[in-house]
């Protein structure tokens, strides 16, 4: 995140972070170089347009650096690109605030200009103060704003899909036609939230449809992430609980027309290397010292400060002794377990299931159980430190997992982010947005190539896990 306190707070005050300078663009092309150099596939950028401001206010948020001040993703991607040739990069955007139109534009912009290496991450937006600044007094139902970003997407894919004819633009000199009008049409979308004329105002870009990332957490989000998602994020306390909502998110997608084998699923994972068990544990509690219980607190919205009541109580006691319902504390740890043991784990860096701390073979060890059991596809690494956290995974955890087949062959120039993770340049024609395509006959050769790419996955059992190799994405 363009930030200097992303997830783990008070990290940018260790000596030889790099963290404070995130609005240098020098800090962004060696993070997209060092990322590249390691094999990434992709890096990810979190993003929020509003404060957390639930626990501590304004205050404690600028105090502690916490997402504020934040720069635009969108617009440090350019500069990324442009230093690097395979890397790709996955944004954060909400549907909710503005409107499609000029985004559907500025990602198919960033498509042609990086030669199909970006994706979007697709969030609603749930800060309060996000909707105070545009305008509303406060967040819009939460439903209601799944039903908008279904709307929200419609109308993405009519432009990025179906605006264009894919020969459109024919560049003939002799007859002073640089596009073909009989090939590009208005979409004339009217519908609930949004009434868009189109046509799209950027030519058929190599992938069209940027990669589309999500999170899924509430039974509504779920139903949107199952509709329109190809890499989804998930978590778990348990490897029951992790599988199980792989099955449940696939079942969906199998249920909404679309091929359940193809979507790929991601979990944020913490992993502290070192040559020696010894080296990576000292790494560990060098980073400890400088951790923000604080600031974990303020990025939680925590509804109580867990510092002020007695260890002995239960997350649900303490809860009820402040008058409080089930919140994000209650869902983050459960209402059974002790205020103390949560404050113990938030100071002890123990982010649950996936969280690896030892020599790069441990961890690989960890990640395999990750892949095979679990059944995800691939993490998103946690970024601890800049740049310790990348070089350590270029220099001790690649090449182990390398040694064992777990990462994929070397990315190719030309090579876009969606063939890179699905084997194919478009969304199939068992996603919603193919729908879209009907005005427009498909060449015959791509025809034959997408028909090609899906024919593995259709072979794949519902949830089967990946036990071939593991994909990765820098979090910054």
């Amino acid at each position: 995140m363009a930030c200097v306190s992303h997830i783990v707070h008070g990290m940018w005050r260790e000596e030889g972070n790099n963290r404070h300078r995130f609005g240098e663009m020098a800090y962004w092309l060696d993070t997209a170089r060092r990322a590249e150099a390691a094999g990434m596939d992709a890096i990810f950028l979190a993003d929020v347009i509003g404060i957390y401001d639930r626990f501590g206010g304004l205050e404690a948020s600028l105090r502690l650096g916490l997402q504020i001040p934040n720069l635009d993703p969108l617009s440090l991607i350019p500069a990324m690109a442009a230093v690097t040739e395979t890397l790709g990069f996955a944004a954060t955007f909400s549907t909710t605030y503005e409107p499609p139109f000029s985004f559907a534009r500025r990602m198919s912009t960033l498509d042609l200009l990086t030669n199909g290496r970006v994706g979007w991450n697709v969030v609603t937006s749930y800060l309060p103060n996000a909707a105070r600044n545009f305008g509303l007094d406060g967040e819009l139902e939460h439903d209601s704003r799944y039903d908008r970003a279904d709307e929200y997407l419609e109308v993405l894919y009519k432009l990025w899909e179906g605006s264009w004819q894919e020969d459109a633009v024919i560049q003939d000199r002799a007859s002073d036609r640089y596009a073909d009008p009989s090939r590009v049409r208005h979409i004339n979308h009217e519908g609930t939230h949004f009434r868009v004329e189109g046509p799209h105002l950027v030519q058929p870009t190599p992938q069209r449809t940027p990669v589309l990332f999500q999170a899924t957490g509430s039974a509504r989000g779920l139903k949107t992430a199952a509709r329109h998602a190809e890499a989804i994020f998930i978590g778990g306390r348990t490897q029951d609980e992790v599988r199980s909502h792989i099955a449940r998110t696939r079942a969906e997608a199998a249920a909404q027309g679309r091929d359940p084998a193809a979507l790929k699923f991601y979990v944020m994972a913490g992993l502290i290397a070192g040559r020696t068990e010894e080296e990576a544990q000292a790494k560990l509690a060098r980073y400890r010292q400088y951790y923000s219980v604080e600031g974990a607190l303020v990025h939680a919205q925590a509804e109580i400060d867990l510092r002020q009541f007695d260890p002995s109580l239960t997350i649900g006691q303490a809860l009820a002794e402040s008058g409080r319902g089930l919140g994000n504390m209650g869902r983050r740890f459960g209402t059974e377990l002790t205020v103390g043991a949560a404050l113990e784990q938030i100071a002890s860096f123990d982010e649950g299931r996936f969280f690896a701390v030892g020599t790069p073979e441990q961890i690989a060890d960890a990640l395999e159980i990750w892949l095979d059991e679990d059944g995800i596809d691939g993490i998103n690494l946690r970024q601890y430190h800049s740049f310790e956290t990348l070089d350590d995974y270029a220099a001790l955890i690649a090449p182990e997992l390398r040694r064992r087949g777990r990462l994929p062959t070397p990315t190719q120039p030309g090579e876009t982010l969606r063939h890179r993770l699905t084997g194919r340049d478009r969304l199939p024609d068992s996603h919603p947005a193919a729908a879209h395509r009907a005005s427009f006959a498909t060449p015959p050769a791509q025809a034959a190539c997408r028909e090609t790419a899906l024919q593995p996955a259709a072979t794949q059992p519902i949830n089967a896990p990946n036990t071939n190799t593991l994909r990765e994405s820098a979090l910054s």
